[in-house]
């Protein structure tokens, strides 16, 4: 939809200007007009290079974090939703969110509920953050609602900060070592090699097979590298289908070491994410269905729907996890207490702190045992393949002397 830029006077003489999502000018001065706008000046905004593609951005954690706490400031403050949306917009930096919120804010007008407004925005607003608005403008506290999304964001995003350093480091130092043993193979050893060939004599064993892998790799370097792309374009393919994702996703959650660590981040994330809406007033089989879907994870999606599926039953929640092996007897336990002391919303946020300091702990020590490991790996292979190439060297020099 064209986004429009206007200037404008309120009714109060106050100078206004900003932008507008509608189909035609006309459109846009109508909807001006209709907010009480007087002096209008409407033009079509310049075609931004940039809009439209990826390098626009996004709109990031820390964007919806200030929004939800500036909202939530605005309505504990007495300021009508429209007029809160109004200062959101003129201040929001963020040019997606900003040209979101000008949407929501006309479909109000339109007399949209907030609930409905924000749900034609799922690149924005996701079921849980709906969801949980909706329950806030049933029970009449969507000021407290929104600091609760606030932090939730952002106790969500450090935990996801947290899992990708973990697998960044791993994965950064593979690709250094794999750089350098190409760089060693394809442009060092074959120097040495024609200075072998000069020297003349047999080679040690150790050389001979370095030189063979180096004439390999070479010779080879465009098969290699096609059989490389062609393999992760397979393993995202076969990650994509659903009965390969599940089989992945529940083969990760039992590697020796990232297993564990990935069972903690489930915990937390599902124990997080039910407290928010368990506490916001969300029916607990709506936040059951939502959490499943957030999960990230199709073992633990599958998990939670099972439990989903007992509750309508009529079992109770701490059963059917019980049954799993991703949630530990320790949680279970306290699920179990929450629900029969009708403390759930507070157990599973003690649950969730709990696990996110766990979390934590098994990053460091993660990052500690893998350095050593790392560095230990890269010593071994770049100094066998060095070592390897001096042996005729140390040979020569034997004979000489």
């Amino acid at each position: 939809m064209p986004i429009f830029l206007y200037k404008a006077t309120s009714r109060s003489g106050k100078k206004i200007r900003g932008d507008l999502d509608a189909p035609s000018l006309d459109m846009a001065q109508s909807v001006l007009k209709r907010r009480g706008l007087e002096n209008i000046r409407v033009k079509p905004q310049p075609k931004d290079i940039l809009e439209g593609t990826f390098l626009e951005g996004s709109v990031s954690s820390r964007d919806m974090v200030i929004f939800s706490r500036q909202f939530a400031t605005l309505i504990n403050s007495g300021v009508p939703i429209l007029q809160a949306l109004q200062v959101l917009c003129q201040q929001t930096e963020n040019k997606i969110l900003r040209r979101r919120l000008y949407e929501i804010k006309d479909d109000i007008e339109s007399g949209s509920s907030l609930y409905d407004a924000l749900k034609k925005h799922p690149d924005v607003f996701d079921d849980l953050y709906t969801n949980m608005v909706d329950a806030g403008e049933a029970g009449g506290v969507l000021d407290v609602v929104l600091d609760r999304l606030a932090r939730y964001i952002e106790k969500a995003a450090k935990l996801k900060a947290r899992v990708k350093s973990a697998m960044i480091y791993p994965g950064v130092i593979i690709t250094v070592a794999v750089a350098v043993i190409a760089i060693i193979l394809i442009f060092v050893i074959p120097t040495f090699e024609q200075m072998f060939a000069d020297f003349g004599g047999a080679l040690p064993a150790p050389t001979q097979l370095v030189i063979g892998l180096s004439r390999f790799v070479t010779g080879n370097i465009f098969y290699i590298l096609a059989g490389v792309i062609l393999l992760a374009v397979a393993l995202r393919l076969f990650y994509r289908w659903e009965k390969g994702r599940i089989l992945v996703d529940d083969w990760i959650l039992y590697l020796p070491v990232f297993g564990p660590l990935l069972r903690k981040v489930a915990v937390a994330r599902f124990s997080r994410t039910m407290s928010t809406m368990v506490s916001s007033g969300v029916p607990i089989l709506s936040a059951l269905d939502i959490v499943s879907r957030t999960s990230g994870n199709k073992t633990v999606e599958r998990a939670v729907l099972e439990a989903r599926q007992s509750i309508s039953e009529g079992q109770s929640l701490a059963e059917p996890l019980s049954e799993t092996d991703i949630f530990p007897p320790m949680v279970t336990h306290m699920i179990s207490i929450g629900e029969a002391t009708g403390a759930l919303d507070n157990m599973l946020e003690k649950i969730a702190d709990f696990y996110d300091d766990e979390v934590d702990v098994a990053v460091d020590t993660l990052t500690s045992l893998l350095e050593p490991i790392m560095i230990v790996f890269l010593g071994v292979v770049v100094g066998g393949l060095v070592i390897s190439m001096y042996l005729p060297i140390f040979q020569i020099a034997d004979v000489v002397a």
